[in-house]
């Protein structure tokens, strides 16, 4: 995973990627984290089985052992995330027979386990003999892990283990053996963080120069031979990360040097070469991230015989949406976002990345695709003139506050949330998402005196900093404020410079340069090898100095005001 940025796609029946799920490694080690991605590989099938148009996954049994998975998967569904679970949940109870089964006994417990889940209980009182507790005897940790390698290795290449009910089953005992591993493998121990180096401002010369030494890293550190043209980690190439790269190298200025130059091209040639049909730019995952990412290089590489393949690539991204064709209406809660697909929940840092990608390929603000992302950008943020989403689970109240800042998706937040004194519960506003926020409503056509871009404007103005990636001091874990640093400068260098303001002022009512005060922050962070790494954190990705290094470019580039 890429991340947040290079964190597969959001895709559903009519529109599935044309893409594999690579065959399970049985020596890899059995880890609750692994399960969880493994997992969602099969849910991300498993969820393109829903028809909006029938509102269901093909019957009753079909929906009582889908919810199922669904509802017991790491992830936890709800009703709330959405018409895959909502309409069948419907359909469910409303064939719930007169003598209290759902048909025969293996539906009727998958039923009620799937209903239990979901907080459901009064159709479950009504089953002759309730539910039947699901018993395991007591295994070991190696165990555990053997039973989950015996299921993946029978794992099909679309990611199912054959029907929907067959799938749903073997899913329902991958969230067992998750849940029991993970209760076993404990808390990490918090990372000790360092405070970042000190800067001064940096001039324009010093930030090029940055640059160019940020470019030697990137061109000495690429997979394989030269004509593969590509970058990742551990060895193997990654198209997101390619895309990354590619476009940091396009932020160094022309006259660029023959070999940079070359890169860039075997670079494009190598995102163009893994367009499928459908428009989507990918290796197998990610479709939603890569495909923007790609755009963005590609829009940015000028080359006249990318511009047909970039128009295919934002209409693929435009199905991508959570809209009325898979289902939503505009009451929904995650209504007009776009999300990894592999949880299939949409979030506002992949929804920028494709706003962003729609409006660099050229997408008018008026297009339907950014007016139904205003719904859920407006859930995103903490202002609760324009966010009326309440959420209740697991018995808390979740609502709108009104700091005007944003957390990363429709009532959730990276940060945690805040309580408030009637015991609501507040998604804590957080830098990197405050700012993705003010990109998509600048990129949805939102005037700089909108109300709703004031407020998030206020926010970031009053949280300014270059030090961490504001909104996680709550937390016990001194990393915390670390996590997506690098994302965070650069979502800010993009934001700012498109809101078009080159200074601001804070809360202690200090002014700022902030691209010259960034620059010089990424000045001082670069590495003696030209590299740049998040070394207080490497979650999201940023512990890989390749993408560490592609953000921290791009993010040179654009607080000098580059594409």
């Amino acid at each position: 995973m890429l991340a947040p940025l290079l964190l597969a796609a959001l895709s559903f029946l009519t529109q599935e990627p044309s893409s594999t799920v690579p065959a399970f490694d049985p020596t890899k080690p059995i880890t609750s984290a692994l399960l969880e991605e493994e997992i969602d590989r099969s849910l991300h099938w498993l969820r393109a089985r829903f028809d909006p148009a029938k509102e269901s996954f093909g019957g009753v049994a079909e929906d009582a052992w889908a919810l199922l998975a669904l509802a017991a998967s790491p992830r936890k569904y709800r009703a709330s995330d959405g018409p895959f679970v909502a309409k069948p949940l419907a359909k469910l109870l409303a064939a719930q027979r007169a003598d209290g089964t759902f048909g025969d006994e293996d539906t009727t417990q998958a039923a009620v386990r799937a209903l239990l889940a979901l907080g459901v209980s009064e159709p479950v009182q009504r089953v002759p003999g309730g539910a039947k507790v699901w018993k395991h005897d007591e295994l070991a940790p190696q165990a555990v892990a053997d039973i989950a390698r015996s299921i993946l290795v029978t794992r099909r290449s679309d990611g199912s283990f054959g029907s929907v009910v067959e799938s749903a089953t073997q899913l329902e005992h991958l969230a067992w053996c998750h849940s029991e591993l993970r209760s076993r493998e404990g808390k990490k121990a918090p990372t000790v963080a360092k405070p970042l180096p000190s800067f001064d401002a940096a001039q324009r010369a010093q930030a090029t120069q940055s640059l160019g030494r940020g470019a030697d890293y990137l061109l000495a550190n690429r997979i394989g031979a030269a004509a593969e043209g590509g970058w990742g980690f551990d060895g193997k190439r990654d198209a997101g990360i390619t895309a990354m790269a590619v476009g940091a190298l396009l932020s160094v200025p022309e006259p660029r040097p023959a070999p940079l130059q070359a890169a860039i091209t075997d670079g494009l040639d190598y995102l163009v070469s893994l367009q499928k049909d459908d428009g989507s730019i990918h290796a197998g995952q990610l479709a939603n991230y890569v495909t923007s990412a790609a755009i963005l290089a590609l829009v940015k590489g000028g080359r006249a015989a990318d511009q047909a393949r970039v128009q295919k690539a934002s209409a693929f991204l435009k199905v991508l949406q959570a809209d009325e064709a898979e289902g939503y209406s505009a009451g929904d809660r995650y209504y007009g976002g776009v999300g990894y697909g592999g949880d299939e929940r949409p979030d506002l840092s992949n929804l920028q990345m494709a706003l962003e990608a729609l409006h660099t390929a050229g997408t008018p603000a008026s297009d339907p695709a950014f007016q139904k992302a205003l719904a859920f950008l407006q859930r995103c943020q903490n202002r609760s003139e324009s966010n009326d989403l309440v959420l209740v689970a697991e018995g808390k109240t979740i609502a709108a506050g009104n700091d005007g800042g944003a957390g990363y998706a429709p009532g959730e937040s990276k940060a945690g949330f805040v309580t408030l004194s009637d015991g609501k519960q507040v998604p804590r506003s957080y830098g990197s998402m405050s700012y993705a926020l003010l990109k998509g409503y600048l990129f949805a056509g939102l005037s700089k005196d909108d109300a709703r871009v004031q407020a998030v404007w206020k926010w970031l103005r009053e949280n300014y900093t270059l030090d961490v990636n504001p909104g996680f001091q709550a937390s016990d874990d001194p990393a915390a404020s670390y996590q997506g640093l690098f994302y965070y400068f650069y979502t800010m260098a993009k934001a700012l410079d498109l809101l078009g303001e080159d200074a601001l002022t804070d809360a202690a009512g200090t002014a700022h340069a902030w691209r010259q005060e960034l620059c010089g922050r990424l000045v001082a962070m670069q590495r003696a090898d030209g590299s740049w790494l998040n070394e207080n954190s490497p979650r999201w990705f940023e512990g890989n100095p390749v993408l560490a290094t592609s953000y921290a470019m791009l993010t040179l580039g654009a607080a000098q005001g580059a594409p």
